[in-house]
């Protein structure tokens, strides 16, 4: 194992070469805006349709972004003769029927994340995806960014050593009645934000084998912030934080017998990687064209259509099972932090 000379360059092809497949985005809320906008402008991906459960949103969304086909009932949509693969972008709470609905009509599936609010939920989509033959996928946009294939190509040959601890955080201010402060739509930021953190810790280090999390509740009635301490396979370790009261640095530190990575802020958005040797002699630094905080959608819908239109049925970017166990550690910090979304009128286990 050695400290690299000079970082790789990313493999990740341009999403334009990705064959073309005809989308309809399921639920027209602010995401789906940033993902048709990706599309539209990166890629050759047809979107074809629109649904929501207010056709009058449907056709507003439509009419914004030049598409074809506006519906007012999920059922309409994942109908529809002339969709290849559904984009579920709807409330947390609604994920698992909504791809499930999609699969059983024949549709291929990306789902915004969280894939579900749990992780029996999560393996219900899998079942599903595996008894249709559908592609599915947790559209999980930081994992297919081109800096995240620099990252994975440094530690696949061992340029940090063996790995021992990722430390991580991820905040944000939301103002009053943001829907992140809805029990019913299982908010807090633990879903919204904490899923980076969880799902950047589970791929570097495997699943949590032991969880000690705490957290404080906000006066609007849904977790305002925690943290947990993680174990896992091979004496590493992991500390991961998630708040709604502001923005801390939003990082990820990567530490290794050789060398430390730092993902710098915004984490979960294009931008900067360095990595510094152990003896802080060497830095390296790769770079990539900012954007907006969420101008690298359109990677996750490439890589989603090359791997249908191969016949694949899901990405080793983003396994069903890597989703599961991310929701599973998810699931213990809930537990002990004491967020119950029955308490809500949820059923986290569908």
């Amino acid at each position: 194992m050695t400290f690299p000379q000079a970082l790789p360059s990313p493999r990740t092809p341009d999403s334009r070469d990705a064959p073309p497949l005809r989308w309809a985005i399921m639920g027209p809320g602010w995401i789906a805006e940033q993902f048709v906008a990706s599309l539209q402008a990166h890629t050759t991906q047809v979107v074809a349709a629109v649904g929501s459960r207010s056709l009058d949103r449907a056709q507003a969304f439509a009419s914004r972004h030049d598409i074809a086909t506006a519906v007012g009932s999920y059922d309409e949509l994942v109908a529809l003769d002339d969709v290849d693969v559904v984009y579920v972008a709807t409330p947390h709470p609604s994920h698992l029927e909504h791809a499930v609905m999609s699969m059983e009509a024949g549709k291929h599936v990306l789902v915004e994340k969280p894939i579900a609010i749990s992780a029996d939920q999560a393996r219900q989509i899998a079942a599903v995806a595996a008894r249709t033959g559908q592609f599915c996928a947790e559209a999980l946009w930081t994992l297919f960014l081109p800096k995240w294939d620099v990252l994975r190509q440094v530690l696949d040959a061992g340029g940090l050593g063996e790995l021992r601890s990722v430390h991580t955080v991820y905040g944000e201010h939301f103002p009053d009645g943001h829907r992140i402060f809805d029990p019913a739509l299982a908010g807090g930021p633990l879903l919204d934000l904490g899923t980076y953190p969880l799902a950047y810790v589970t791929s570097l280090l495997g699943p949590a084998r032991s969880v000690a999390a705490a957290g404080v509740p906000d006066v609007r009635g849904v977790n305002g912030q925690l943290g947990a301490t993680m174990l896992h396979d091979g004496g590493t370790m992991s500390v991961v934080a998630t708040t709604l009261h502001g923005w801390p640095r939003n990082e990820i530190t990567i530490i290794g017998s050789e060398g430390v990575a730092t993902v710098e802020a915004l984490h979960n958005s294009p931008g900067p990687i360095t990595i510094t040797s152990a003896d802080r002699g060497v830095t390296l630094t790769y770079d990539e064209p900012h954007g907006d905080q969420v101008g690298g959608l359109h990677f996750q819908a490439a890589e989603a259509a090359r791997r249908i239109a191969a016949g694949e049925r899901e990405t080793p970017i983003r396994l069903l099972s890597a989703s599961i166990i991310s929701l599973e550690a998810s699931d213990e910090i809930r537990r002990q932090v004491g967020i119950s979304f029955a308490e809500a009128g949820l059923d986290e286990h569908g």
